[in-house]
């Protein structure tokens, strides 16, 4: 009896990484196909990077959660089995992902530029617009999460930001997000200091909203102001290599 629970144990943890290695290969195929295999390897494993950054810091606070799972065009994401249990919690592991993520990227833009390899400025360049994005202040995205800490109201700052970007650069992608956030906007139009919730979940002392509000300020910054360098050496490059 014990050899056969072992046995399917072993099963399902090997089923849970063919899972992530399936999804990776495909992502990997996928992108391949679309972008080329270097840029589409340095994508998925930035993906990764990004994840484990979740998954490590999901671990550190003995949350059960399983391995990432991938999917073309729309991203990755790790399964928590165990829900926070509180704001400052989902807030840590909420900025667990970006920042790792933001490491992944910084390190793909020195080697970058060490080997004056384009393509991988260009993945770096991807590796940041990704991990700023996912900082937009509204759940689901990294940013709700770790705003949250601060009051779900913020979240209603990051309505107009979901719709300009929608403006200037249309995207079912990004018409999927905002479906999914809509019953966080009404959750945070709905929201209350004095109700039970406010006063359990969100209950964070001052000082570590503080805290959480300065980490995520200097993290989108640094990527807000990385993104817009990177972007203005690709432009250069590529100027450079289309002149006669």
């Amino acid at each position: 009896m014990t050899k056969l629970l072992v046995l399917l144990l072993s099963g399902a943890k090997l089923g849970k990484l063919a899972l992530t290695g399936g999804t990776m290969l495909l992502s990997l195929v996928v992108y391949a196909f679309v972008f080329g295999w270097r840029y589409a390897a340095g994508i998925v494993l930035l993906l990764l990077v990004h994840e484990l950054g979740h998954y490590i810091a999901a671990r550190q606070r003995k949350l059960d959660v399983g391995a990432p799972t991938f999917i073309p065009f729309v991203g990755a994401w790790i399964e928590l089995k165990d829900l926070p249990h509180d704001a400052e919690t989902e807030a840590f592991v909420g900025l667990g992902g970006p920042l790792l993520g933001s490491v992944g990227a910084l390190a793909c833009y020195f080697i970058a530029r060490s080997y004056d390899a384009t393509w991988l400025l260009a993945v770096a360049y991807a590796g940041f617009f990704l991990n700023l994005f996912n900082l937009i202040p509204l759940s689901p995205f990294d940013g709700g999460r770790i705003t949250a800490v601060l009051s779900p109201r913020v979240w209603l700052l990051g309505v107009p930001v979901l719709i300009g970007l929608f403006i200037y650069r249309p995207s079912p992608m990004l018409i999927l997000m905002a479906v999914l956030a809509a019953p966080q906007v009404w959750k945070a139009i709905r929201y209350r200091a004095d109700s039970p919730e406010a006063q359990t979940y969100y209950a964070v002392s001052t000082r570590t909203k503080w805290e959480y509000g300065f980490y995520y300020i200097v993290l989108a910054a640094f990527l807000a102001v990385m993104t817009h360098d990177v972007h203005e050496m690709l432009q250069a490059t590529a100027a450079v290599r289309g002149t006669p």
